[in-house]
């Protein structure tokens, strides 16, 4: 079956050099062991709130707790915790909240699973271009990520960063690149990996997965000519290079 190719429309040259990856939901599988352990929480705490009740709360926690946990499965799981405390008005039982516990434990040593056309699509950018990771998350669970993955050696740098803003995109595509003008990011979120890239003045390629979290929705730009929208990577590289001057 013939792949989907890159939107064909004309595009104002740019002399690419760097290319910028998210890691969870783009080079691999990441929000379905959430949402699976999200599931637990729920079968957990069922005699003391309703699961859509249940997943709300969650969130308004998850949600409050960034500015202290940041982003991850450490954060989740005291954010669960936290929850199942309000619920249950203090009085979770004990080996609830082990499960707990257990569960994000499951979560940090869970197998990376590549999502499909990765290793082909970087075997095509690598060498022609600067190859780099730019992840949030738990600084020991991303790198773990990152080695089991099998591509270390295919990235010129894996940077873990505390949030996705304008700054932070402009800071690493300067300090691994040429700037952000002469750099594309590529990522399931649009409101992490597509809009601060642009505003940072990159090219932002929107790479959709089947599982996004509540948090990381967002509208897509209503007008961007360095906005795409990719099925999956295997077009990637021929949108790379529809860039690159003649």
């Amino acid at each position: 079956m013939n792949r989907p190719a890159a939107p064909a429309r004309v595009l104002r040259p740019r002399r690419l050099t760097t290319i910028g990856f998210d890691a969870d939901d783009t080079l691999w599988h990441n929000e379905r062991s959430f949402q699976d352990t999200q599931a637990r929480f729920r079968a957990l705490l069922a005699d003391h709130a309703d699961p859509d009740h249940l997943s709300e709360r969650l969130l308004a926690a998850e949600r409050r707790n960034l500015g202290r946990y940041g982003f991850g499965v450490k954060g989740f799981v005291l954010s669960m915790i936290e929850t199942a405390l309000e619920v249950t008005e203090n009085r979770v039982p004990g080996p609830v909240i082990a499960e707990l516990i257990a569960a994000g434990q499951d979560m940090l040593a869970h197998p990376t699973e590549l999502l499909p056309h990765v290793r082909p699509t970087l075997d095509a950018l690598a060498g022609r271009f600067r190859l780099i990771v730019i992840t949030k998350g738990d600084l020991l669970d991303q790198e773990r990520k990152v080695a089991q993955s099998g591509l270390g050696e295919m990235f010129d740098a894996v940077e873990i960063v505390s949030d996705k803003t304008p700054d932070v995109y402009a800071r690493v595509f300067g300090r691994h690149g040429d700037g952000a003008d002469r750099a594309m990011m590529v990522g399931n979120s649009l409101k992490s990996d597509v809009l601060p890239a642009l505003a940072a003045g990159a090219v932002a390629v929107h790479v959709p997965h089947d599982l996004t979290w509540a948090y990381e929705r967002a509208e897509p730009p209503s007008t961007a000519d360095d906005f795409h929208e990719l099925p999956d990577l295997a077009p990637l590289p021929e949108l790379v290079d529809a860039y690159l001057p003649a």
